[in-house]
């Protein structure tokens, strides 16, 4: 069973807290985005990213003296959004480490998937980001089913915690013997379920922390998730598709 998330876009360098252990698998296909990035100039740059002065100017250094090689973070350590700071890996424990090690990958538009303990360092680039890179009109079609078959070779089970933005990358190219199951955090309003996205942020964080502290092994286990007044709804949810809707007569 293999949980997949999203990457987060604020990214730091923390080369003191824990040494990395490996390097991404798909290092060679980041070196050609990488080498791509170099030929535009700031203002396509800019664009590209579509953000401001200040996060295009550093973002812009970091392209130029980047190196994938030296100086690396642990993925896990590396990004700073929302769903990692309720995944809150710094305060793990030894046994939190080693479950998501075999159960976590990361996936990513700049290197592909990543473990927890790759070796990274900090770039700006999204999945649905507009880059054209060795005639590849983006970067789903760059990646192709590499990401795919990939994850495919560890796993015939994953447990969809990324976006959709993200899982598109993965989903039409798997095997058909690779079940995935989505999990879905909303909430009943008027009759609908809204999933916002800063609270499906947080959600998907604390799940990952709920599997690692409970050694999830099976999805029958993710079921009994209740955290942030979530909890399962059997009558909506399906086998490929659970559902944890936001309990209102305790939130918050």
């Amino acid at each position: 069973m293999i949980l997949i998330i999203s990457p987060a876009k604020k990214m730091n360098l923390d080369i003191d807290s824990l040494p990395y252990e490996t390097l991404p698998a798909f290092l060679n296909e980041t070196t050609e985005i990488l080498k791509t990035l170099r030929t535009f100039d700031y203002a396509s740059l800019k664009k590209l990213w579509a953000c401001n002065d200040s996060i295009a100017t550093l973002n812009t250094e970091r392209v130029r003296e980047m190196d994938i090689t030296r100086r690396l973070t642990p993925a896990l350590l590396a990004y700073e959004g929302i769903q990692y700071q309720y995944m809150a890996p710094h305060v793990f424990e030894d046994r939190h480490f080693e479950y998501i090690k075999t159960h976590l990958r990361i996936l990513s538009g700049f290197y592909g998937v990543l473990r927890p303990f790759d070796g990274v360092t900090p770039y700006r680039l999204e999945m649905q980001a507009k880059l054209k890179v060795n005639g590849y009109q983006n970067l789903y079609r760059f990646w192709g089913k590499k990401l795919a078959l990939h994850l495919a070779k560890e796993t015939d089970l994953i447990i969809n915690l990324a976006s959709k933005e993200y899982s598109r990358s993965i989903e039409p190219h798997l095997p058909k013997h690779v079940k995935v199951i989505t999990c879905e955090f909303s909430e009943n309003i008027n009759g609908k379920r809204i999933e916002k996205a800063t609270l499906c942020k947080m959600a998907r964080g604390e799940m990952v922390r709920y599997m690692a502290e409970n050694q999830i092994e099976t999805p029958d286990g993710i079921k009994y998730f209740n955290r942030l007044d979530y909890a399962y709804d059997e009558n909506v949810s399906t086998d490929t598709h659970y559902v944890f809707i936001k309990r209102p007569t305790l939130r918050k």
